[in-house]
């Protein structure tokens, strides 16, 4: 009888991975990086159980957008009170902070749920090439 192999805790080792994102178009990007944060990858894959690695992403502000997404692409933040929608383009989010770009393209790729929320904490996003996880030694991945 064949049985389903379901990963545990302590069988899951959690790499570093090193990101570079110059030049990359943001959703591939997004996409590559939620698979390395799930863990997809690897052949000890559980949908329920976290077994990603951990990925640092950095050069966010040279990331790229195809088509009229610079200023069709609307990010919206509502405060729950009357008038407070807020609504900002992708030109004017990246000037102001590129790495929350690339971070919500990845965290709406996740799950929504409890195990969404803790995946989202194993990424490290970066305007620029200077980030301070050296001492995790990261393999570089050329996505």
């Amino acid at each position: 009888m064949k049985k389903t192999f379901m990963a545990k805790e302590k069988d899951i080792k959690h790499a570093w991975y090193l990101v570079d994102a110059k030049g990359k178009i943001l959703g591939r990007l997004a996409s590559s990086v939620a698979r390395i944060l799930r863990g997809k990858h690897k052949p000890l894959y559980t949908p329920h159980i976290d077994t990603g690695d951990n990925v640092i992403v950095i050069n966010a502000r040279d990331i790229a957008v195809t088509g009229k997404k610079l200023k069709d692409k609307i990010y919206l933040s509502y405060s729950g009170y009357p008038g407070g929608l807020k609504e900002m383009p992708l030109c004017e989010m990246l000037r102001r902070n590129p790495a929350l770009v690339v971070r919500l393209a990845v965290k709406r790729m996740l799950p929504s749920s409890p195990l969404g929320r803790r995946l989202i904490k194993k990424l490290r996003v970066y305007a620029d090439e200077k980030f301070t996880h050296q001492a995790q030694k990261p393999m570089k991945l050329s996505i």
